[in-house]
């Protein structure tokens, strides 16, 4: 009969991972502007990643939030690449 509903469109290449923590409690102790963002991710991007990214686009951007937001943009969208890559195949029109 195919998949339960539940498990469908779930091919990726990012690791599934086990959780020691309560996600949604790590989540609320993230900073605003980060949440912010994580609300339009297209990945689910756990919050101990996010804040590790986060730390080091505000590092890299001197402590300016739009520009770190435009570094997780483009980490995210590096990702989505890859993925579409591994999963479709280069000739998938958004593969490139």
């Amino acid at each position: 009969m195919g998949q339960p509903a539940a498990c469908k469109n779930r091919r990726t290449t990012l690791k599934n991972r086990r959780r020691v923590t309560c996600p949604m409690s790590e989540f609320d102790r993230l900073p605003p502007e980060l949440r912010l963002w994580l609300a339009q991710a297209a990945l689910p991007w756990s919050p101990r990643s996010a804040a590790r990214a986060w730390r080091k686009a505000l590092r890299e951007s001197y402590g300016d939030t739009r520009r770190a937001h435009t570094r997780l943009d483009f980490l995210e969208q590096a990702r989505l690449r890859a993925d579409t890559r591994a999963i479709w195949g280069d000739d998938y029109p958004h593969a490139s």
